[in-house]
């Protein structure tokens, strides 16, 4: 019988994600290693390119996603529409942030140019602004980890991100075809809950044409606390965009 729990190890010694593990049988978020700095934790990360899967929190790391095409295929969707928006922000794809003794990185995090922030508050750890807005796509990853993550991380003061896209993906088998994503938008005071597909939660066809559903994000919060030199677009870009 194979030991999973060695080969699961694997992937933090040496990055790799071994086939012979059955990661869609583990229980997420699965501990990968115990007493690891944050700073050798973001040496692996990046040594392996591994981003937006794993976490850190008091000297564990996690694995709360995993790398599967469906959940790749869907962050690089939203990034290509929001980049393609002209609207001129910066895209910091999975950037690393320190909070609150753990180690996070969103799926995708966007923001314009923005002030450095008082010390100790900033996305680093130090003075490095937090991203305006944060994308997460949670596919193995459970809707209430992902929730709790947004509400006491992400989205935990004004001081943090400032509006967050949730999109769950149910898993499916490999035959069937996917009908029916939930996505939660949520600033800090407001929060919408939308779906996309064919069907709605009972099984019902949607009609995706007329009051298809969009998410719109106004240039306000988009560009919330830029730089006094940055000038917003609104001559330019719809308001909401």
């Amino acid at each position: 019988m194979l030991n999973y729990s060695y080969f699961r190890s694997l992937w933090w010694k040496e990055g790799n994600f071994h086939p012979e593990t059955k990661w869609e049988e583990a229980t997420l978020p699965y501990v990968l290693a115990e007493g690891v700095t944050l700073d050798e934790y973001e040496r692996r990360t990046d040594k392996f390119n591994v981003h937006g899967l794993w976490e850190w929190t008091n000297y564990k790391v996690s694995v709360y996603e995993l790398p599967l095409e469906l959940h790749e295929t869907c962050i690089g969707a939203i990034t290509s529409e929001i980049i393609e928006t002209n609207a001129g922000i910066i895209n910091l794809g999975a950037t690393r942030t320190r909070a609150d003794r753990s180690g996070k990185e969103a799926d995708a995090s966007f923001r314009p140019m923005k002030p450095g922030v008082p010390v100790q508050t900033g996305s680093d750890g130090k003075r490095k602004p937090w991203p305006n807005i944060i994308v997460e796509v949670a596919y193995s990853e459970s809707i209430n980890y992902v929730f709790e993550k947004v509400k006491d991380y992400w989205l935990k003061d004004l001081s943090r991100a400032h509006d967050a896209i949730v999109v769950k993906i149910d898993s499916i088998s490999e035959d069937e075809t996917p009908s029916r994503i939930r996505t939660r938008r949520g600033e800090l005071q407001h929060r919408t809950h939308f779906e996309f597909g064919t069907h709605d939660g009972a099984g019902n066809p949607l009609n995706i044409l007329q009051g298809t559903c969009l998410i719109k994000i106004n240039l306000d919060c988009l560009y919330y606390q830029a730089h006094p030199d940055v000038q917003i677009p609104r001559t330019i870009l719809p308001d909401p965009i």
